[in-house]
């Protein structure tokens, strides 16, 4: 059942060196103060699991706590490269990053296998494609049934899986609203999902379509107003179109990097240590 935590307390209790952790968020919702929590705390050897990686894998990459990354597309939304991630790939700057790369559909694929609980994820993909030729999980086996040669990749089944969401009601049961990407089944894949969100409420309040984690599902949730910056959290607060472009030259330097994540990140100056980077 779900345990209300403090985000310093989650990520200590739950985040390990050398864990296959996913921190999910499609469009908007990307847990971004949870990523920064475990920067702060130096985590290692982290094998990162995401579909679009963005900002937040380059921030985590390039401050080291990366080995390896499983993925569908790594890039800064709208403008361009991750620079720390291709520092990382083309130079082991700071340390040698291995990847995996899938399309879109083969890690959502992944991620509801390992919801299910199955070892793989088998689906008609790949044709045309060179990303057998680089990446070693993607295998092909054929239909008992049919004969037809098909695609087939390992389940997507994380130690810790990490989502921001809306509310959370006082039972610690989640509300998800807006694009709902791959967070359900992230948190249904993995061995312990955390939750950061943006309040907590007596009642969801939901309606018919409402996306709701049941608290059984959930191990530890923490209030984190804001928890989404620069992403958007739909109802809440719009994307800060701005500093995805800003990152762009942020994160083209090695020097101005490090000296922007030294003041916004390792040694906040924000009265609250869990919103680091959001504006005032």
């Amino acid at each position: 059942m779900a345990e209300f935590l403090s985000l310093e307390e989650a990520i200590s209790r739950y985040v390990e060196d050398g864990a296959t952790v996913a921190l999910e968020g499609f469009t908007h919702l990307i847990p971004y103060a949870a990523g920064h929590e475990i920067i702060r705390q130096g985590r290692r050897e982290l094998t990162l699991m995401r579909m679009t990686p963005d900002i937040l894998y380059d921030q985590m990459i390039g401050m080291g706590c990366a080995r390896k990354l499983i993925f569908s597309w790594g890039g800064n939304p709208g403008v361009g490269s991750l620079h720390r991630m291709r520092d990382a790939v083309e130079r082991g700057y700071p340390r040698p990053l291995e990847l995996l790369e899938h399309s879109h559909a083969a890690m959502a694929h992944a991620y509801e296998a390992g919801a299910a609980g199955l070892p793989l994820a088998v689906m008609r993909g790949y044709i045309g494609s060179d990303l057998p030729q680089v990446n070693p999980d993607i295998r092909h086996i054929e239909c008992p049934f049919t004969g037809e040669k098909l695609a087939a990749i390992p389940s997507n089944r994380p130690d810790v899986a990490i989502i921001h969401a809306q509310k959370a009601d006082r039972a610690g049961n989640v509300l998800v609203e807006g694009i709902i990407g791959v967070q359900k089944e992230a948190v249904l894949a993995a061995r312990v999902a955390l939750v950061t969100v943006e309040e907590r409420v007596d009642e969801l309040d939901t309606h018919p379509n409402a996306c709701v984690l049941p608290a059984w599902t959930i191990d530890a949730i923490s209030v984190v107003p804001r928890g989404a910056w620069p992403s958007y959290a739909h109802g809440y607060y719009a994307r800060d179109n701005g500093f995805y472009k800003s990152w762009d030259a942020i994160a083209r330097d090695r020097d101005a990097f490090a000296a922007w994540m030294r003041e916004h990140v390792i040694e906040p100056q924000s009265a609250e240590r869990s919103t680091i980077g959001s504006p005032s």
